[in-house]
């Protein structure tokens, strides 16, 4: 299993949000830069990054910060967070990004992710963010029509290769991970599912590896110290 250490950016800085929400949100550092190193220096091989502030807006405010930590770091870099249109998936993709996280436009725009689909294959990737068993869309702060299972068929469906799946009430809270949910999505999908929200000890990370997922998404364990992050990419093996 992969693990994605995470970087959430808000105003050029790592921040992280408790359970989406943009008034709890807690800096952790001013230099993502250096966050991405030192993910580097533990041996990561995978980031994951989520600009909160194109979440909301669809707009692209920390692309500087995401080219340089794509390309001074070498990692596998892959970012998602208010990504709406073709143009926007080409910028990512010519500056370093390896994958492009769809989310809301997913959702929303069926047409442009086939087309993204069609263009770019393996290099995108959708965000199946859940709240109380439904999509999520614009930053969680609306729900869908569609349930989680009914989303990730037609996901599989249109021919996506890869699901970012963050269980909401999960996210930052730090009381585990919602296993039930990975291990139905395993059992009913073909597709790679990355495991987001609450992954908070190194029992998480194991229990998920038995799921045979794709992946796993660790995000305030790290920043808080609850999760060294060398032990977590040896639990991942």
């Amino acid at each position: 299993m992969k693990l994605f250490p995470a970087i959430d950016l808000y105003d050029g800085k790592a921040v992280r949000l408790f359970k989406g929400d943009y008034s709890q949100m807690t800096v952790y550092s001013e230099n993502p830069i250096e966050i991405a190193l030192d993910f580097k220096n533990k041996g990561a091989q995978y980031i994951h990054i989520v600009d909160l502030e194109g979440a909301k807006n669809g707009t692209t405010p920390n692309l500087e910060i995401v080219k340089q930590i794509a390309n001074q770091t070498g990692l596998f870099t892959e970012i998602g967070g208010g990504i709406r249109s073709i143009d926007t998936v080409d910028t990512y993709l010519k500056n370093g990004v390896n994958r492009v996280i769809l989310g809301t436009a997913a959702v929303t725009d069926e047409e442009f992710l086939k087309t993204a689909v069609a263009k770019y294959g393996d290099s995108i990737a959708v965000g199946v963010d859940v709240k109380d068993g439904f999509v999520a869309i614009k930053g969680w702060l609306e729900k869908s029509k569609y349930s989680c299972f009914e989303f990730c068929e037609r996901m599989e469906n249109i021919g996506v290769k890869t699901i970012i799946c963050t269980d909401i009430s999960k996210d930052g809270a730090m009381q585990g991970t919602n296993r039930q949910l990975y291990r139905q999505l395993s059992e009913k999908f073909s597709i790679d599912i990355t495991a987001s929200g609450g992954v908070s000890t190194i029992d998480d990370i194991k229990a998920l590896r038995k799921l045979d997922l794709y992946g796993a998404i660790i995000g305030k364990a790290y920043y808080i110290g609850a999760i060294d992050l060398r032990e977590a990419l040896e639990a991942a093996k």
